[in-house]
């Protein structure tokens, strides 16, 4: 799993608003990620022409798209902000919009706890299908 350094510093703030098990630990998270990866300005500036919209995400969400959009690779974005998955949509991309419970069990890890509505593929599904509506696609 590889993400961008905006990322990983919105997994350092808001933790007040995070249960005790929820908190996550910035050098555990640092070693098991494969890569952190920054964000040129180049690559904003490409994504903000693909998408204007990009130029209005959060900083997290704004450098993933920037990144993976710069990317020759397979990839996949994890997440569920549907200003987000509604880029993803635009850009024909909806393919690569996966859920963490998906994720999760491509891996085989069954967490003990259930996962909170939005990271669950059917909440993911139905999003999908009435963003896919609002856009015409």
């Amino acid at each position: 799993m590889e993400t961008v350094g905006d990322c990983f510093i919105e997994t350092q703030t808001g933790s007040q608003k995070r249960r005790p098990e929820e908190q996550i630990d910035s050098d555990v998270l640092a070693k098991t990620l494969k890569a952190v990866h920054g964000v040129h300005d180049a690559d904003h500036a490409e994504a903000v022409t693909r998408d204007q919209t990009i130029a209005y995400l959060d900083d997290g969400e704004r450098a993933l798209w920037a990144h993976a959009i710069s990317r020759k690779d397979a990839w996949v974005l994890c997440g569920p902000d549907k200003s987000s998955l509604r880029i993803g949509i635009r850009l024909g991309l909806r393919d690569r919009l996966v859920s963490l419970e998906r994720l999760l069990g491509d891996v085989g890890f069954r967490p003990k706890l259930d996962l909170k509505t939005p990271y669950t593929q059917k909440w993911l599904d139905q999003a999908l299908a009435q963003l896919a509506q609002l856009e015409g696609k």
